[in-house]
């Protein structure tokens, strides 16, 4: 384990001043990056420390913001926002460009290797850049198994890979067939890990408010899920680039 920094970062988007989490690996030398997006609540100290972990391993992460510094603990709050953005695929990009703006202005960030990591809304607006084709080298989304307009995701240039419970109500089978049908007629490399008897969210840590129904954590998978976004990184995302491959 190498020894990171962190700082908050401050820049404007979707009308809003954001407030995100930059963490740096030790040393001065450039490095492949990944923007890490939140559930929909919005950023907090899970995502934080999710993005120091990914420094610890050698990566530049910035954990970006979804609401202007705010993190909407009450559900009809949360879901006031974020129902509108969901449904608008311009301005999930608008806020995904904004952030990856921030992390490219990073000098320690190499802006060939970028990753996109994200979970619930915040793994929406990663599929969303994918869509409008940004150059990523890999796609991860927990919980966020967003279809977009059609025929657009035949613009995603890297891997995708979504994992979800298979008891989230939110993320409804439907909802995952008409995902996996998305990425399998546009060709996408894509692979799908549903975890077991696992609910919605169920990577996220208990909180002290109320959740929506379905909402539950479930610390094996979510253990797992965070294993497989590494290994993810790993093989799109190596820390050190082979020449002669």
């Amino acid at each position: 384990m190498t020894t990171m920094t962190t700082r908050t970062v401050e820049y404007p988007a979707d009308g809003l001043t954001m407030i995100g989490h930059l963490a740096l690996p030790a040393g001065t030398d450039g490095r492949p990056a990944v923007l890490l997006g939140p559930e929909g609540t919005g950023l907090s100290d899970v995502e934080r420390r999710r993005a120091d972990a990914l420094a610890e391993l050698g990566y530049v992460a910035l954990a970006f913001d979804l609401h202007g510094g705010r993190y909407l603990a009450d559900p009809e709050d949360m879901l006031a926002r974020c129902t509108p953005l969901l449904a608008d695929p311009d301005r999930m990009r608008d806020i995904g460009r904004a952030a990856l703006d921030v992390l490219r202005a990073e000098p320690r960030t190499d802006p060939e290797r970028i990753a996109a990591v994200g979970y619930g809304t915040g793994g929406a607006v990663g599929l969303e850049l994918g869509r409008a084709g940004v150059d990523l080298r890999a796609i991860g989304t927990v919980n966020g198994l967003i279809t977009g307009r059609p025929g657009e995701a035949a613009r995603i240039r890297c891997p995708v890979w979504a994992g979800v419970g298979s008891e989230d109500p939110i993320m409804s089978p439907a909802q995952r067939a008409a995902f996996t049908e998305e990425m399998r007629a546009a060709g996408v490399d894509w692979r799908l890990v549903v975890y077991g008897g696992a609910l919605h969210a169920f990577h996220h840590p208990p909180v002290d408010h109320i959740v929506r129904p379905g909402v539950g954590y479930h610390p094996q998978h979510a253990r797992r899920a965070w294993r497989d976004v590494v290994a993810l990184l790993a093989e799109c995302l190596p820390l050190t680039e082979d020449l002669d491959a």
